[in-house]
């Protein structure tokens, strides 16, 4: 396991203790939490632009229109 010093605010910093109280946790259980959401979110358009670069705009056009007719019924 890594240890990681960060310089923030005051302020953010007590909005942070706060926000993490509410949760029930700790800050440090939080920023975890925080930087797990923010790599699934990067590790999703990562795989979304590779994806984008293998297909087919006309295969992509076919399912906007599929998930389109499935959206009005």
């Amino acid at each position: 396991m890594a240890t990681l010093t960060i310089r923030i605010p005051d302020n953010k910093h007590l909005r942070l203790k706060e926000l993490a109280e509410s949760q029930g946790v700790s800050v440090n259980k939080l920023i975890e939490k925080i930087s797990t959401i923010a790599l699934v979110e990067f590790d999703t358009h990562t795989r979304f632009k590779l994806m984008a670069t293998r297909g087919s705009a006309a295969e992509g056009l076919k399912i906007l229109d599929r998930l389109n007719l499935l959206e009005s019924r």
